[in-house]
């Protein structure tokens, strides 16, 4: 793999990672290209998903700090009796958590058949365009100003619940279903995306683990790649991703998700109609 290979794998990661588009539809696109297979693809997954996890900690780090205060307070350190703001938020993000944590891991134990058919062109298009419809349509529903006050552990639940949707199925986008889940809940538009990065972190946490178990336990003289070449990764994925969440934050102030449902109706359209040369470069 050249080194403009590399960093444009680790742009797209960063970029694609917390925007309602789709990172692994996007990376497993990218790297069909440069015909990225073996286990270089280990290095490179091991080191982005720590690129992403700092930039989404260094963004939110307010949030994440409540969070953490909150967490310790739910352990009984540094409580002062009743349920405050701090332990709440912790509540709901550990509430988020159990479905996707569970299908995700019985995901790595899948047949490999069966994980690769799950990586065909033809389901990446299909996600792409099926949760672009789902994103327009919860995010056209009546302007509400829901805030992450007004949620309850069980709408938290169901949230986070179809992050596994997104483990199973490439083109989904993890970020995107989240969002478009909160949005047909009524939670404002920024809300819906913080609350998606904040119960996203937990999960790249467990994704990079499982990513840099893979990389330690991979045999000596598979991977190509440098460590070098991981730290590459490693930095523009979390400057590449910092920068897109900062933009998307900001953009959500203003304007819908609009412009991302017809990127992906888009970039549906145009796998197909390249499908034949796709097919000649990732096994359908």
């Amino acid at each position: 793999m050249s080194l403009l290979q590399l960093l444009i794998l680790s742009v797209v990661q960063g970029i694609t990672e917390w925007l309602p588009i789709s990172s692994s539809g996007h990376v497993l696109l990218v790297a069909g290209i440069f015909g990225l297979v073996g286990d270089d693809e280990i290095l490179i997954n091991a080191m982005a998903h720590l690129g992403t996890l700092l930039a989404v900690l260094v963004y939110f780090r307010a949030d994440v700090w409540r969070a953490v205060r909150g967490g310790l307070e739910l352990v009984g350190i540094g409580r002062s009796g009743g349920l405050s703001g701090n332990a709440r938020l912790a509540l709901l993000i550990l509430a988020s958590l159990p479905a996707a944590l569970l299908i995700g891991v019985a995901f790595t134990q899948f047949p490999e058949t069966v994980q690769l058919a799950m990586r065909s062109v033809w389901v990446v298009i299909g996600s792409t365009v099926v949760f672009a419809l789902a994103l327009w349509w919860a995010d056209s529903r009546p302007v509400t100003s829901r805030t992450e006050a007004d949620m309850s552990f069980a709408q938290a639940a169901v949230i986070g619940a179809t992050q596994a949707i997104a483990a199973l199925v490439p083109g989904t986008s993890r970020s995107g279903i989240t969002m478009t889940a909160a949005r047909a809940y009524g939670f404002s538009r920024v809300e819906a995306a913080r609350f998606s990065m904040l119960i996203g972190a937990p999960l790249i946490v467990a994704s990079g683990a499982y990513a840099f178990l893979e990389l330690f336990t991979a045999e000596a003289g598979t991977i190509s790649l440098t460590m070098q070449d991981g730290m590459i990764v490693l930095v523009l994925s979390a400057l590449s991703g910092y920068a897109s969440i900062a933009i998307l934050m900001k953009l959500l102030e203003r304007i819908s998700f609009l412009p991302f449902v017809i990127y992906r109706l888009v970039l549906g359209a145009v796998l197909l109609a390249a499908s034949p040369l796709w097919l000649n470069l990732i096994s359908a």
